[in-house]
């Protein structure tokens, strides 16, 4: 049975295509092709793929990225269809939708997102409560520098903090535009903020979210 981040990984290769290697995305300074080189590194280039959080090993992965982006666009794209190579651990199914679910969900949406016509995708509720449940999981990881006290809220009433403080500000939504929220999305999240106004600004500007 095919998961969410196999069929996400399979959207974001066919999206990516059809937009073509100079189009926008989401992620500041990143065009399409930039944004193909750094899941086809992060899935195969592990000793570089560090430097998305470690910040030592930064350099190293700028140099990776670097090479990968000057690989053709075709072949970075046919590196993402396949999917990781057997020794890494993306390979095992329950490492890849736990870890890739979202990753590749986020980035699909940072392509289609950027788009001037963009139109909201309709997800299936079992996709939506797989994202909640991963979402509830790592919300204060994600959360943890907000400016603000930040609560997740669904439409049906169901919430996660994500960052302990005040004055509170929640963040209600589908999963999915939660999702994209707590990933430095908020300007394209479709979603709705309660709370102090001043704190409101503050978490719509945010920098820090998401890892």
């Amino acid at each position: 049975m095919s998961t969410h981040a196999k069929r996400e990984r399979l959207l974001l290769a066919d999206l990516l295509e059809t937009e073509g290697p100079d189009a926008p995305t989401l992620c500041e300074g990143w065009n399409t092709r930039d944004l193909a080189a750094h899941v086809v590194v992060r899935e195969r280039r592990p000793d570089a793929a560090g430097g998305i959080l470690i910040k030592q090993l930064a350099s190293r992965l700028d140099r990776v990225m670097a090479e990968f982006t000057e690989k053709p666009y075709e072949e970075l794209i046919q590196l993402i269809r396949t999917g990781p190579p057997r020794f890494s651990p993306f390979s095992l199914k329950q490492i890849d939708e736990a870890s890739n679910a979202i990753e590749f969900y986020v980035h699909t949406e940072d392509v289609r997102r950027a788009q001037p016509d963009w139109v909201p995708r309709e997800l299936d509720s079992v996709f939506q409560d797989a994202l909640w449940s991963r979402l509830e999981r790592g919300a204060r990881l994600m959360g943890r520098s907000a400016p603000t006290g930040l609560v997740l809220r669904r439409p049906d009433g169901q919430t996660a903090v994500a960052h302990r403080g005040t004055p509170v500000v929640t963040v209600t939504g589908e999963p999915s535009e939660l999702v994209m929220f707590v990933h430095g999305r908020q300007n394209a999240a479709d979603v709705e903020l309660e709370g102090d106004k001043e704190a409101i600004t503050k978490l719509h500007e945010a920098k820090q979210l998401g890892i």
